[in-house]
């Protein structure tokens, strides 16, 4: 490891996550008839890239190594969860309705003060996060300044009346 310090430039984004899932179909159905992602390219019943906004690709889903495998242990090592940033509050009620109405479950729903998160797993058992971020300048602070993340239950019913 290099001694010296080093921080990543300010504008940095993380462009995409490219997800090993056994069945493309499946996957497919998941991501972009539930969650709305479009299909920007396709190689077969192999792999598939996907977007939001005609982007080259969010979420890169393929078949490679793991065609027909069962879903990675929850308790062992790789991918916790891919976050999917929402631009407002109401996008992310938008998503929330959709997923009552297909009836699809969560596993979690909470507000980090910072963001308000929904929690659901997609066909393979892999974590998916639908989020917000608040304003920067809403963001909680302790007394000397410094971020306080924190991790409370979410209020589902204010969220949908963001719909109204």
């Amino acid at each position: 490891m290099p001694s010296e310090e080093y921080t990543l430039p300010a504008q940095t984004r993380i462009g995409h996550v490219h997800l090993k899932v056994s069945n493309l179909e499946k996957s497919l159905d998941f991501y972009c008839g539930l969650l709305g992602f479009e299909i920007m390219a396709r190689y077969g019943d192999q792999a598939a890239f996907i977007s939001a906004g005609g982007y080259h690709h969010h979420i890169g889903l393929n078949t490679w190594y793991s065609k027909g495998f069962p879903p990675a242990s929850q308790q062992g090592v790789g991918l916790f969860h891919t976050a999917i940033l929402y631009p407002t509050r109401k996008d992310l009620a938008a998503i929330y309705q959709r997923l009552i109405n297909a009836r699809y479950p969560l596993s979690g729903a909470s507000d980090h003060g910072v963001s308000e998160a929904l929690y659901l797993n997609d066909p393979d058992n892999n974590g998916v996060e639908l989020y917000w971020d608040r304003p920067m300048e809403f963001w909680p602070k302790t007394e000397d300044g410094n971020l306080e993340m924190y991790t409370r239950v979410l209020n589902l019913g204010g969220l949908l009346n963001e719909l109204k």
